[in-house]
């Protein structure tokens, strides 16, 4: 059994595989596929996209970017070009609570064939939805029958069952352990690492999505971590494919109906009150 330790994630795979880790997007990396070369060459793609797509990096193009707002379009690769529209569509489909110029001073973001133009004062930053997109762009280059990648608490697992398990936030340790029906994405976020997400329900801790597509687990997961809950509740019904665990101060748990169908088995370690 091979078994890969995450700060948000434990997990634990079905299948005999290579399993290194690397440090990318300023945290570990698992990658767990069938032969060494897969893995090699699925984190030399990483650390490309890495290159292009980060705020932390002056070369990169999302720099690049920031350092020409309100000056003008800066014609960039197809990765970010990608992720930013990706990133536009989930601000339209979370009622505006996803924004990636969220606190600079302007949201004048736009698209112009291959260029990005960022209006004056402007500044993105792609860190609630990066390393999503990275696992994903990681999937669809590895091109392997089966695969674990994981960049912090984003993973995409495929191709095999696999043994998940959500991290409790209050206690520590698992909160419950999941054997996966599907392919699919989980994506956590919290405010208990760092503050980072402006909230706008003080109750909720930490919130788990899963959905197919990593770029959007990871955003959506950002998104609704700031919501109300009454908000959260109507992105559920308009969204019925995407699948969330809330976890509340006073340890009580919410998950909703998508949640349970894309795992054969869950498993809850310790009894918890379920929300409605």
């Amino acid at each position: 059994m091979v078994i890969g330790l995450m700060s948000l994630l434990v997990v634990a795979s079905l299948l005999w595989g290579v399993e290194r880790v690397f440090l990318l997007m300023g945290t570990y990396t698992v990658i767990d596929l069938p032969d060494e070369r897969k893995v090699y060459q699925t984190y030399m793609f990483l650390r490309s996209v890495e290159e292009k797509i980060s705020t932390f990096i002056d070369s990169s193009e999302v720099s690049a970017i920031n350092r020409s707002s309100g000056k003008g379009p800066v014609s960039v690769s197809e990765y970010t070009l990608e992720v930013i529209a990706d990133a536009l569509v989930a601000k339209e489909k979370t009622y505006g609570y996803f924004d990636i110029t969220l606190g600079s001073g302007g949201s004048d973001l736009r698209i112009y064939g291959g260029k990005v133009y960022a209006g004056r004062d402007v500044r993105i930053d792609l860190g609630g939805i990066g390393k999503g997109y990275a696992v994903e762009k990681g999937y669809e280059h590895a091109r392997t029958e089966w695969g674990f990648i994981a960049i912090a608490g984003d993973m995409k697992v495929w191709g095999h069952r696999r043994v998940l398990a959500v991290r409790d936030p209050l206690e520590g340790g698992s909160l419950l352990q999941m054997v996966n029906a599907r392919d699919l994405c989980l994506s956590t976020s919290g405010n208990y690492i760092k503050e980072h997400i402006r909230q706008e329900d003080p109750d909720l801790v930490q919130i788990t999505v899963v959905y197919p597509n990593c770029t959007f687990a990871d955003a959506y997961a950002t998104a609704l971590f700031a919501m109300p809950r009454d908000l959260r509740r109507r992105f559920y019904r308009e969204n019925p494919d995407v699948g969330s665990l809330e976890v509340f101060r006073d340890g009580s748990l919410y998950f909703n109906p998508a949640f349970f169908r894309y795992f054969e088995a869950v498993y809850i370690k310790k009894k918890s009150n379920l929300k409605k």
